[in-house]
């Protein structure tokens, strides 16, 4: 080992330190271009000394005003201008050149054989009938059946008793997320939206989701002034336009639309048969339609429902949101006298003849809408044209020569004549006057609260090749109406002095002049402690009904004529708006002055709001939910200054638990037995205090004459008395013996 480790030592060579050798430069040029890429001054560069006189330091001053044009040549200016003399040229340019290919058009095509029909048919294999009977026959079959047939018929028993593939594990979840803790059950805050050139110091009045497009909104501004601030300061509000705007959640900074209104619009309602109609009722008491049909393809767009990519060739749209007019507004002489406070669409199925009663609709899309007014009035409205063909065609002729502004004349024949069709006046009952009714519920609304039959009405709007030419549509003519039995006539009014009016809108004649007249009321009770402002129907249980009004909510049935079914007690705070959830059955939004959410869950609790939950500094004036995807839920919000707050709701909020529905519907027939119960006990104890008045009436009247009786018996026993008393005294003094 040592001999080895002595041969690797004189292998390695010895580190010998070696002092750096500094090389000469070798020029290669690279100095020269630099030297020439620096700037070097070709010219002597002129000096100037500029001094002052010593004694002028220091020295007194006095200014004062001069006028410059007072003096001849007292001023010289020197105005800037382009030397000719000096150029400058480049001396050297950097210029880069790419060499590309040159373009070339190439095309292929798929070879494609001739197409052949072919067909397989499939015909199972059987054994043959001796090996049948042969396996029948046979003792090993006979013992297997014997073995299994007890068990095969407990397991027929079983599935007969119970669903073997129901999942009670899911089934317990939803239970648990519903009616477990508070966890993730407040409403999150999606977007706000806010626009501050025209909508700025006003409130608003009406919220309306796109049916078709989700992600887009429309809200209708008015101003915050009572009526008499309203008439004096009309010269100013002419200066400011009445507006509704549309926003969308791909840009919450600037509205995609704003529609342009005669006056401030207190509701609209888009049309259900075709979503680029949109009717609403003016402050002033018209009824306004817009057709934005036009603008269809940038709200889709916007909205986020189509991926296709803009061509480079398509022409940019302009920044400003784009201002549409109205298309046709009715006759200010035959429209309400007052605010119009509600607007609704009737169903496609049938339409409401001029004596109230509801005939068949051919048309195959709504024609007919119903608006309510504190003016005591609710009326009809049909958007076809009652005149001859050819009048209308001549009619539409003139007014395309006279439209600059390029208005669509898809109502066109309406414009300024539209009258209403019927007027249902709502007379008080047992009392001279009328109502005034705030917000109407008839009962064939639309309601698209399930997302199967939102999914179904988008799809075939889809299929629909063409749209409604609303100028060629004609009323029924009134020779062979189909009356239809089975739509019912009847309503629920809100009214501004807090009754829930129940009546039916069918004319009936009138016993002494034969004009047909609006028929009386079913019921009217005056419950609530302010106006009515929301009548609201439920999407799932078609006869129960929300008001809401003062301090109060109530919960109807139609058909209860004793009272509501349900009733709050009076709150701390004015609730100022209320909408039903589309996705369950016992769950409603109401709005408060004070500006919270309160949400009310039927399951949970019945005396007070599940939950409360501050949304806006002002008050709330408006809510409306919608579902815009199956697993996504918004709550539109709107205040009184004029802010937009879109909410999501929480998945404990739109998710329904097993047998909700059905829960709820148990719930409301109790309360309905309890009512009558409670009806029937106040009937019970009018009935006993009747007889117990009787009785105490016929015992007062006994002793009445019993005591006149005695008191009779008591005078005749006295004054028998007097004349005894009379006869001794005369008797003593002698005058009856004198006499005789």
């Amino acid at each position: 080992m040592s001999e080895e480790m002595e041969e690797v030592e004189e292998r390695i060579e010895e580190y010998i330190p070696r002092a750096r050798v500094l090389q000469p430069w070798v020029s290669l040029g690279s100095e020269l271009e630099m030297e020439e890429e620096t700037v070097k001054p070709r010219h002597t560069k002129i000096k100037f000394l500029i001094s002052r006189i010593h004694r002028e330091f220091g020295s007194r001053v006095t200014f004062g005003d001069h006028n410059a044009s007072a003096v001849k040549d007292c001023y010289m200016e020197c105005v800037s201008y382009q030397d000719k003399r000096f150029i400058v040229s480049y001396k050297e340019r950097d210029v880069g050149i790419q060499e590309t290919p040159n373009l070339q058009d190439q095309c292929t095509q798929t070879k494609w054989t001739f197409p052949r029909n072919a067909f397989t048919q499939y015909e199972s294999r059987q054994f043959p009938e001796e090996e049948i009977k042969v396996c029948l026959s046979s003792e090993n079959l006979r013992q297997f059946l014997h073995s299994v047939s007890l068990r095969l018929e407990l397991a027929l028993q079983q599935n007969e008793i119970m669903n073997v593939f129901l999942d009670d594990w899911k089934v317990l979840s939803d239970d648990d997320n519903v009616f477990g803790g508070k966890n993730n059950s407040h409403l999150k805050e999606f977007q706000t939206f806010t626009e501050h050139r025209f909508c700025k110091e006003k409130t608003i009045s009406c919220i309306r989701w796109h049916p078709s497009l989700p992600g887009l909104v429309a809200v209708s501004v008015t101003e915050r002034l009572p009526f008499e601030e309203r008439v004096n300061a009309s010269s100013r509000l002419l200066l400011k336009p009445a507006l509704i705007v549309i926003w969308s959640f791909a840009d919450p900074i600037q509205p995609q639309m704003m529609l342009l209104c005669p006056d401030d619009i207190h509701c609209f309602q888009f049309y259900p048969s075709d979503p680029n109609i949109i009717a609403g009722g003016c402050v002033n008491g018209q009824v306004v339609l817009w057709d934005i049909s036009a603008y269809q393809e940038k709200l889709v767009a916007k909205s986020g429902t189509t991926s296709a990519p803009k061509s480079v060739l398509e022409p940019k749209m302009s920044a400003e949101p784009p201002l549409v007019r109205y298309c046709a507004v009715s006759s200010i002489e035959l429209s309400h006298k007052d605010i119009v406070t509600d607007i609704h669409w009737l169903a496609d199925n049938f339409e409401v003849s001029r004596n109230g009663f509801p005939m068949e609709n051919r048309s195959g899309c709504c024609v007919q809408l119903a608006t309510s007014s504190p003016d005591c009035s609710v009326l009809f409205w049909d958007l076809r044209s009652h005149r001859p063909h050819g009048q209308t065609d001549k009619k539409m002729e003139q007014s395309q020569l006279g439209n600059p502004q390029g208005v669509p004349d898809t109502f066109r024949h309406l414009d300024l004549v539209w009258k209403p069709l019927v007027k249902v006046t709502m007379s008080r009952i047992g009392a001279s006057g009328e109502y005034s009714p705030m917000k109407v519920s008839l009962s064939d609304e639309h309601f698209h609260s399930r997302t199967i039959e939102k999914l179904q009405n988008q799809t075939k709007e889809q299929k629909l090749e063409g749209r409604i030419d609303y100028t060629k549509l004609r009323a029924s003519s009134a020779k062979n109406p189909k009356m239809l039995d089975d739509v019912n006539t009847k309503f629920f009014a809100g009214t501004e002095d807090g009754e829930v009016v129940y009546m039916d809108w069918k004319m009936e004649k009138d016993g002494d002049t034969g004009k047909l007249i609006s028929s009386k009321p079913y019921q009217a009770l005056a419950l609530h402690d302010g106006g009515v402002h929301t009548v609201h129907r439920s999407p799932f249980i078609k006869d129960i009904l929300l008001t809401v009004g003062g301090w109060s909510l109530m919960i109807w049935r139609e058909g209860v004529t004793s009272g509501p079914i349900l009733q709050s007690c009076c709150m701390r705070w004015r609730y100022t708006a209320a909408h039903w959830s589309p996705s369950r059955a016992g769950l409603f939004f109401v709005g408060r002055e004070d500006g919270n959410v309160d949400t009310w869950d039927l399951l949970e609790k019945t005396h007070e709001p599940s939950q409360t939950q501050n949304i806006s500094a002002s008050m709330i004036t408006s809510i409306k939910p919608w579902i815009v995807f199956t697993k996504q839920h918004f709550l539109a919000v709107g205040d009184d200054q004029g802010t937009l707050h879109v909410l999501e709701i929480p998945w404990s909020l739109h998710h329904a638990s097993a047998n909700e529905l059905l829960t709820v519907q148990h719930y409301f027939d109790r309360e309905v037995k309890h009512l009558e119960y409670a009806e029937q006990r106040r009937e019970r104890r009018k009935a006993r205090k009747r007889e117990t008045d009787k009785e105490k009436d016929i015992q007062t009247d006994e002793a009445a004459q019993t005591l006149m009786l005695e008191t009779m018996e008591e005078i005749a026993r006295e004054y028998g008395d007097f004349l005894q008393t009379e006869q001794s005294v005369m008797t003593e003094l002698g005058l009856v013996g004198a006499q005789v």
